[in-house]
């Protein structure tokens, strides 16, 4: 059986503050150096970073041979204590950073060692090459592992400082994931908080299973919010699973109430309310037949709830459950686009897109519509 040795480190200037890691892959037979890496990370504590250096070299281990065993030699103690198992993980920013560590390879094949940091100095350089290359130019340097290139590139689109000016700090970033399937779905009839509430079907749990995989891979997630609906509940329920994370509900997340027209088509609709629908396709302030929510009163509550959230997460990474017309409007007032862009959106099920918001109130969308992590 193969061996390999990781080597790993991360650093903080200011825990919490500017931040990078940097890991190795040694061979442990020849001592070769097979994997280098390193990554600025944007603003988070220095425990976090080396849980993410950790992490990057486990993935790389694994990319290179998942069959091997796999001993880690780290300066820090916690670190190494808490994988170890001797010590608890308490906080939240480093449990589901651990967790995920953890299964990378099967239990008992990864083994841990505490060195002292004179000798930890290849991944203490690259970590502090992390964080030198700043902001403006976060950078994964790789001798091999196309995979795990792929699979920092999909953290940085969630979790990379973007062009704001570093002394604003982290942003208060919303990864905006829409519930998966239900029978409504495929046969696209409204399906609001004014319906039956329908659960996810078979094919919507397993794109939720999907999602929290591709979640726990990506590792920022640090919150969980879902809206009331059991559909959107039951998507945040298995991404919490895989993550370790609790599920607060945000009633404010809830889908527009479709009045009338809850469980119909859009073909039935036209058919049934004809001139209700001409006014409400032209009109933001137009409320469904029957005293549905408008368009304008869905942004209004969603701005409330985008403000009180940011607040509340500033400087964090939180996954929001949700639906289709919060998360477009989430992205349109991210935009300052005009109500009819709600119609030019697709947002397919179990999709994610990403909106990260700076401390001078500024917007960045960094994601839409993302659904790499249900293809086969």
């Amino acid at each position: 059986m193969r061996e390999f040795i990781v080597e790993a480190d991360g650093g903080s200037r200011g825990n919490p503050g500017p931040a990078g890691y940097g890991c190795v892959v040694l061979d442990a037979a020849t001592g070769e150096t097979l994997v280098e890496t390193y990554e600025y990370l944007g603003v988070v504590t220095n425990n976090v970073a080396e849980y993410r250096g950790l992490l990057a070299g486990l993935r790389a281990a694994h990319d290179l041979d998942p069959s091997a065993r796999v001993h880690v030699r780290m300066d820090s103690k916690l670190v190494v204590e808490q994988m170890s198992g001797r010590w608890k993980i308490k906080h939240p920013d480093m449990k589901p950073l651990a967790l995920e560590a953890g299964r990378v390879f099967p239990p008992g094949r990864v083994t841990y060692e505490w060195i002292p940091r004179a000798q930890n100095k290849h991944a203490d350089r690259l970590a502090n090459e992390a964080m030198d290359s700043g902001a403006s130019a976060s950078s994964v340097k790789k001798l091999s592992s196309a995979k795990a290139e792929a699979d920092v590139r999909a953290a940085k689109a969630v979790a990379s400082p973007g062009w704001a000016p570093a002394d604003m700090g982290a942003p208060a970033t919303f990864v905006l994931l829409r519930h998966g399937e239900t029978p409504l779905t495929p046969q696209k009839r409204f399906s609001g908080s004014g319906g039956t509430d329908p659960s996810l079907s078979e094919v919507g749990r397993e794109q939720a299973e999907r999602a929290a995989t591709a979640l726990a891979r990506r590792g920022t997630i640090q919150h969980i919010l879902a809206s009331p609906l059991a559909r959107t509940r039951e998507t945040a329920a298995a991404v919490a699973d895989r993550l370790g994370l609790d599920v607060t509900v945000e009633d404010g997340l809830i889908e527009t109430d479709f009045g009338a027209w809850e469980g119909l088509t859009f073909g039935e609709v036209r058919e049934r309310y004809p001139d209700d629908l001409t006014t409400w396709l032209a009109d933001p302030e137009a409320e469904p037949t029957g005293g549905g929510e408008s368009f304008a009163a869905t942004a209004t509550r969603i701005a409330a709830t985008r403000d009180k959230l940011v607040a509340a997460y500033a400087g964090r990474t939180v996954l929001l459950v949700t639906h289709v017309t919060p998360i477009k409007t989430f992205v349109r007032l991210a935009l300052g686009a005009p109500p009819e862009s709600l119609f030019r959106m697709e947002l397919s099920a179990a999709s994610m897109s990403v909106v990260a918001y700076y401390a001078d109130g500024n917007a960045s969308v960094r994601l839409l519509n993302d659904t790499s992590h249900l293809r086969p």
